[in-house]
């Protein structure tokens, strides 16, 4: 007779951490490309504004052919989502990785023959459009080997709750990635040649991708037939938490736009120009520090209600930036800014793998890093403009005002982010938290 065993109520729950987590099988052979190939989305706006400042002299030109391929990588960034989601991670790799790099190779050779800005802002869309959602994939991958399989390490069950712990590790990466990418733009633009940031960011997109789309035995399966409603795909963007999620991270961009043009200005400014990097460098690693110790913690409130703390954090981080005129200071307060941002990332990316469903699940990750593409380049055009007429510190506004503004609307919608407020719609499944607001009557879109 088979024995029945009764969890005890009162045994301790152990955390799970990002050892357990990294046992998962399979994961190492796409975090390791994925890794590489993510060093460019950290260094293409840079290198643009490095380069084309050079060629100019104008930050606020620069900050606008910067914007217009952010702007561009987020319009196409949720498409790329879709076609990933439809027909595979590969599919849409192969080809865009290529075209990535030759997009690139064009933009530096305009901007060297100091072309005209109409002709850098055509030549800047396709730079941005073709950028390889490599972050979105690889959480896709998490989700799809840690909720879908219902697995965790060793095929152990209970995989799914090691979903926080990896998109707190997949925050750290990518500040890591922040931390890297910048200064090693920076050094290649003011020591070898203006254009070799971006030389080096389409060699590591192309090489990084194409291994990375080798490794298809950790692919989500294609959903070819997709979510639909009234005979048509659905969008992730028709989930209401979502679109809420969106604003907060065009608040995080501008917080990346803002801080990366008004420092390579101040840095000009006092004739140290080379600390630039190292600067960023601090900023981004305040963020990966705070989304390290964020996913060790274990958490007793709700995700939304962290979303909103953590939110109020880096708007009051970036409040005093603009006064700031001395390094040691900048680089102190840049630190404490960058400690605001990861939870906030780490937070919202959990709340849409629960809200978003599996089938448009892709998609929903790269709106978000879309949104946060758009803020960035929205306020590398401001701070740009503001720079110019104002001065230096003029720049570092423009982070603290779009902060403020999407925490009033995250704290007005926050309702929408909870999830299980209704139950899944017949068919739609467990498949993104199997509940909540992902599967409310998700609007087609095609």
């Amino acid at each position: 007779m088979a024995t029945t065993v009764t969890p005890d109520p009162t045994a301790p729950v152990r955390k799970p951490g990002y050892r357990e987590l990294l046992r998962t099988p399979g994961a190492w052979t796409f975090l390791l490309p994925g890794f590489l190939a993510r060093q460019p989305f950290a260094m293409l706006t840079l290198s643009i504004v490095l380069l084309v400042e050079h060629t100019t002299g104008s930050f606020g030109t620069a900050g606008t052919v910067s914007a217009a391929t952010g702007v561009s990588m987020a319009l196409f960034a949720p498409r790329s989502g879709r076609l990933a989601d439809r027909f595979g991670q590969r599919a849409v790799l192969l080809p865009g990785v290529l075209l990535h790099a030759a997009a690139v190779g064009g933009l530096a050779a305009l901007a060297l023959a100091e072309a005209p800005l109409w002709a850098l802002l055509l030549a800047a869309v396709p730079a941005g459009a073709s950028v390889p959602q490599i972050g979105p994939m690889v959480r896709a991958r998490w989700a799809h080997l840690l909720r879908d399989d219902a697995a965790g390490p060793s095929g152990s069950p209970g995989g799914a709750r090691l979903l926080p712990t990896a998109a707190a590790f997949e925050s750290v990466t990518d500040e890591f990635t922040f931390v890297i990418g910048p200064v090693l733009a920076t050094a290649l633009c003011t020591t070898v040649h203006p254009a070799a940031g971006l030389a080096a960011e389409a060699a590591l997109t192309v090489t990084g991708g194409l291994v990375f789309a080798a490794q298809r035995r950790t692919a989500p399966p294609a959903h070819r037939r997709g979510q639909r409603h009234g005979g048509r795909r659905a969008s992730a963007l028709s989930v209401p938490g979502v679109r809420v999620l969106v604003v907060a991270f065009l608040g995080i961009g501008a917080v990346f736009g803002g801080m990366q043009v008004s420092l390579a200005a101040f840095t000009e400014h006092i004739g140290q120009p080379g600390i630039n990097g190292l600067l960023y460098g601090i900023f981004a690693g305040g963020n990966m520090l705070s989304g390290i110790v964020y996913g060790v913690l274990t958490w007793r409130s709700a995700p939304h209600r962290r979303l909103l703390a953590a939110y109020a954090l880096l708007t009051l981080t970036t409040a005093p930036l603009w006064a700031v005129d001395s390094v040691p200071l900048l680089a102190v307060l840049g630190l404490l800014a960058g400690l605001g941002i990861a939870p906030s990332l780490i937070t919202g990316f959990t709340l849409v793998e629960r809200l978003a469903p599996k089938a448009v699940r892709t998609e929903a990750f790269t709106w978000l890093t879309g949104a946060v593409a758009l803020g960035q380049a929205g306020a590398a055009t401001a701070a740009g403009q503001l720079t110019d007429a104002f001065g230096t510190s003029a720049g570092f506004t423009v982070p603290l005002a779009v902060t403020a503004l999407a925490l009033v609307t995250v704290t007005v919608l926050r309702g929408w982010l909870e999830p299980g407020v209704e139950g899944p719609r017949k068919g739609d499944g467990e498949g993104a938290g199997g509940r909540g607001e992902g599967h409310r009557g998700a609007a087609p879109v095609d």
